[in-house]
């Protein structure tokens, strides 16, 4: 009895003494700003015994002290604090959302926090445009942003690409986005080609290597600061800087990599010839490879021998890349240096492209509170190329379109003129030894920033910037060329210079729960551009390639220049961290606009609500982030050319004459009608978006909805009647929707230390519409397509097949189908929807990613198939064998059961434009990279502080089911808006491996 009594104020002594040493622990979570953060686990380490902060941040639990607490939440990085009774416990916790709290670069090079912004952009870090191992960067961005369409254009060494951000929103403006370098706009002009074919988009003159990152931007809300130039969506380029406080850096990269063409699919089985009966091409001369059939013939007693004439007209293509560049600073400067050299040799022999640039920034504290950062991007490139498309000149043609049976070699007879199996084309082998197509470019980018605080809250920027570059171009073709028997030569000479200036006040101050970033500018920007050009025809000296040797000169010079000012503000307000609302505003002045409407305003509105503020702490477990934004803006797009409002005189060529003429010069007014009152046109948006995090933003979600409507579209030539003495006028009617949705999907399944997995999905659907046109006007031209009411911007109108109501084709008596007497629409170019998928794996040293990108629909004009009906020439005329082509006869009705050859079947279709048009559907293994790292321990004796090793393979499979030339992406004649959606005899783009090293020291 007594032992138990004792045992019983033992455990009552014991259980007073621990309620006596446990405390009531409080204390406040809070971020680096000092604002409490809710929701965050109070854990004490080693029990079940915890809370969460309320909605202050502030929480309180009971526990014997001292305690150590462990403080966890979703987005932050998890820490371990001890408590021991201190007076006012705060605990600061740092943000992990690194993908949600992360800077970019918006519209003027101003960084915000992409956790807060209003509006849609997405990044794209520099190493991925470099290990793409694209020497254009527009190709590096294909299939990583939603919303964005490249197209290449061919595969010549420095050929151009299109890019353009959320459809077309001008019928005969300028599309693509505007291109941006550390806050300056540089000219992306297409330039450099003098005979058919595409030229180079001059942003082919920056190096890669020196990018940082690339923000675009997409919608009005997003670009409305830089005016009327930002309504096409904006691409900002931030180029690399060096970091304070590190000794110099050494870096240095060297790749090889071979490219093999992509081919379109020919026939090798047939002859040169024409109802199955062989021609030599010297005594019978053709066109076509309708001839005997290749297994059976025999030349001279002998087997005819077969030249694939693609085998052994085009060679492997090399390009060779080094970079070399120097980074470090002290504790108030730093410094970047680059310099790098692209040499590529193409497929096409005699084509190149050779670019050599040097870049250098810096960047210094003056004083405490200024600093001013310089910047100097000098390129060289010089490119040789051959024309393209189905120019008489183009050797791609011929290369096409030749029998398989005749040796193109040599290219000459004894006599010195062309070895030719036909009369209206020149040997290919002939042309690319005879005809040149060079340009050199020099360029200069420096830009000058200058930031200074008088106030912790205020901030004065000044920046200046300029583009300036002086392009010679040289056509030169030699005496016996087909179309110019006599040769021919060209000199072309642009001159470009662009002046652009910002003046900024940015005031950033947080008043109790609310944050205010203010922005006030003035912006100066001028563009001159001069050309001058000069065709000569006849050369009297050969080989003498020089102007003065051409008999017949004629000769242009063309100016302008254009002047635009702007002032401009942006309003962010910022309620907690969870509300965000911004209004922009811009006044622009434009010189080409008439005096009275010279002047125009527009802007945006538009916010943003993090709703995941308001989780649950278990919600929160699994979606830790989502933000809801709407924003509806009205820009201008000022598609007018300097000089557009007036009636010019121009040269004159009358009946068969020229001017000038005999000395004498001749001008007439231009017969088109400008409108001297002609205003800007406005593009007018809605963006709705929606952004989630899910498992610590394992997971991440971007929906993005939009509907944006062109207004008073300029077309420039609209008919009207000669009696007004004009053929056409200018005009302010045309009207346009784009509509669509964006998803972009990051994810993160593994995250380990020796290996991680993350991959980006890309998904865009865009539905287009032409509203209007000008009054009763239901069609226009518009290059190799139409515009036409009511239908998507870019459809293709032309010859098709006559069929029944019932949709058969009607045959003629002869058996074969007929042409219908209407033309009608056969294809639209705009793709139904486009996505992208990056995956990147790393496992200890080795890293590994791939990245496929698909188009679903779009239609293709195929016209390598569709002249080479004629010829003979495309796979499918291999099956030569009498058919009945399924139809009704057009006089009975009844079906047709007329036998007709394979000759005269293909030769029929090749009059219909609607027997090439194919579906550019594809999907394509755009780029597959394998690298190794070497580990730090391998090197820490030598000089070296990094090795790495990389293998990339570029289009290395391509998925077409419906398409029969080599790659369904190209465009062959450029990226203006009226070249999209047609393949005619470009130069193949290839297939490439790319070995590469680098080194830092």
């Amino acid at each position: 009895m007594k032992i138990k009594l004792i045992m019983l104020l033992i455990c009552a002594f014991a259980i007073n003494l621990a309620k006596a040493q446990t405390n009531v622990i409080r204390g406040k979570v809070s971020a680096d700003t000092g604002i409490g953060i809710p929701g965050i686990s109070i854990k004490v380490k080693g029990t079940s015994i915890g809370t969460a902060t309320d909605a202050n941040g502030n929480f309180s639990l009971q526990h014997a002290v001292p305690a150590t607490l462990v403080i966890s939440g979703i987005g932050y990085l998890t820490r371990e604090v001890v408590f021991n009774n201190q007076a006012n416990f705060n605990v600061v916790i740092k943000n992990d959302m690194q993908d949600l709290n992360e800077v970019v670069v918006t519209a003027l090079g101003i960084k915000r926090e992409k956790r807060i912004l209003t509006y849609s952009s997405q990044e794209v870090k520099g190493d991925q445009l470099t290990q793409a191992k694209e020497p254009n960067l527009v190709n590096a961005i294909a299939g990583k942003v939603s919303g964005v369409q490249i197209t290449s254009s061919s595969g010549t060494p420095g050929s151009s690409s299109r890019i353009v951000v959320r459809g077309a929103n001008s019928f005969y403006g300028n599309n693509e986005a505007l291109m941006i370098i550390d806050g300056i706009p540089v000219d992306n002009s297409e330039r450099g080609n003098l005979n058919s074919g595409p030229g180079t988009n001059r942003i082919a003159d920056l190096d890669p290597n020196i990018i940082d990152n690339i923000n675009v931007l997409k919608g009005g809300a997003a670009t409305a600061l830089y005016g009327s130039d930002g309504a096409k969506g904006v691409i900002i380029i931030t180029t690399k800087a060096g970091q304070k406080n590190r000794k110099p850096t050494l870096n240095i990269s060297s790749g090889f990599s071979f490219e093999n063409p992509l081919l379109p699919e020919l026939q090798n089985k047939y002859s040169l010839g024409t109802n199955g009966k062989y021609f030599d091409g010297v005594t019978q001369k053709t066109s076509t490879s309708w001839g005997a059939l290749m297994d059976t013939l025999k030349i001279n007693g002998q087997a005819a021998k077969v030249y694939n004439q693609s085998d052994l007209f085009f060679k492997t293509g090399k390009t060779y890349s080094n970079t070399m560049s120097v980074d470090g600073g002290s504790n108030i400067a730093s410094y970047f240096v680059s310099y790098s050299n692209l040499k590529q040799e193409g497929t096409v022999p005699s084509t190149s492209f050779n670019r050599n640039t040097l870049f250098a920034k810096y960047n210094m504290q003056v004083i405490k509170d200024l600093n001013m950062t310089f910047s100097l991007n000098y390129a060289n490139t010089k490119n040789d190329r051959l024309p393209e498309g189905y120019a008489l000149e183009s050797p791609v043609w011929t290369i096409f379109s030749a029998p398989v049976s005749y040796d193109l070699k040599p290219s000459l007879n004894e006599d010195g003129t062309q070895r030719l199996f036909r009369f209206s084309r020149n040997n290919p082998y002939w042309v690319t030894e005879n005809i040149k197509n060079k340009s050199v470019v020099n360029r200069f980018i420096p830009t000058f920033t200058a930031d200074y605080k008088p106030l912790e809250w205020l901030t004065i920027t000044e920046r200046f910037g300029a583009d300036v570059y002086v392009e010679q171009d040289k056509y030169k073709e030699s005496r016996l060329s087909v179309s110019n028997p006599n040769g021919r030569l060209v000199d072309n000479n642009v001159n470009f210079r662009q002046y652009n200036n910002d003046f900024m006040v940015n005031a950033n101050k947080t008043i109790g729960d609310f944050t205010m970033d203010l922005l006030l500018g003035n912006n100066i920007i001028s563009t001159y551009l001069q050309t001058i050009y000069a065709n000569g025809l006849g050369i009297t000296v050969p080989g003498l390639d020089n102007m003065r040797a051409a008999s017949n000169v004629t000769y242009k010079e063309e100016s302008f220049i254009n002047r635009k000012i702007g002032f401009y503000a942006q309003a962010n307000i910022d309620y907690k961290k969870f509300l965000v609302f911004s209004l922009t505003g811009r006044y622009d002045g434009n010189s080409v606009l008439a005096k009275k409407s010279s002047f125009y305003p527009y802007g945006s509105a538009a916010t943003s609500f993090i709703f995941s503020n308001f989780f649950s702490q278990g919600l929160s477990e699994v979606m830790n982030f989502g933000k809801l934004r709407l924003s509806y803006s009205t820009v201008g797009n000022a598609s007018i050319g300097a000089y557009s409002l007036l009636n010019p005189y121009e040269s004159q060529t009358i009946r068969n004459i020229a001017f000038p003429y005999s000395g004498q010069s001749g001008f007439l007014i231009s017969d088109v009608l400008n409108d001297p009152n002609l205003k800007n046109e406005r593009i007018n948006e809605i963006e709705l978006g929606l952004e989630t995090g899910f498992f610590r933003n394992r997971i991440n979600l971007e929906l993005t909805y939009f509907n944006k409507k062109t207004v008073d579209g300029i077309i420039p030539t609209v008919a009207i009647a000669p009696s007004t003495g004009y053929n056409s006028t200018s005009v302010n009617s045309a009207e346009m929707r784009n509509q669509g949705i964006e998803v972009l999907l990051n994810v993160k399944p593994v995250k380990t230390e020796n290996f991680s997995w993350d991959f980006t999905l890309n998904y865009s659907r865009i539905r287009n519409k032409v509203l209007a046109i000008y009054g009763d006007l239901k069609q226009i031209g518009n290059g190799f397509t139409n515009i036409i009411l009511n239908q998507p911007y870019g459809v293709i109108y032309g010859t098709r097949y006559d069929r029944n109501a019932e949709g058969k084709l009607l045959i003629d008596d002869s058996g074969l189908p007929v042409v219908a007497e209407k033309q009608g629409i056969i294809g639209d170019i705009n793709p139904d929807w486009m996505g992208g998928l990056v995956n990147n794996f790393r496992y200890k040293q080795f890293g590994l990613s791939f990245s496929f990108d698909v188009k679903k629909g779009g239609d293709i004009q195929n016209n390598v198939d569709g002249y080479g009906y004629f010829y003979g020439t495309p796979k499918v005329t291999e099956n030569r064998g009498p058919r009945v082509v399924d139809g009704v006869n057009i006089n009975t009705g009844n079906p047709n059961q007329v036998e007709v050859n394979g000759q005269s079947y293909y030769q029929r279709i090749n009059g219909i434009l609607e027997s090439v048009i194919q579906d550019g559907t594809y999907v394509k293994l755009r780029n597959v990279s394998l690298g190794y790292t070497v580990k730090p321990s391998w090197i820490a004796k030598s000089p070296f502080k990094a090795m790495s090793f990389n293998i990339t393979g570029r289009n290395l499979w391509i998925y077409a089911p419906h398409f029969t030339g080599g790659d369904p992406e190209v465009s062959s004649f450029g990226s203006s808006n009226g070249s999209q959606g047609i393949y005619s005899f470009s130069t193949p783009t290839s297939r490439s491996f790319d070995f590469s090293l680098k080194l830092t020291l």
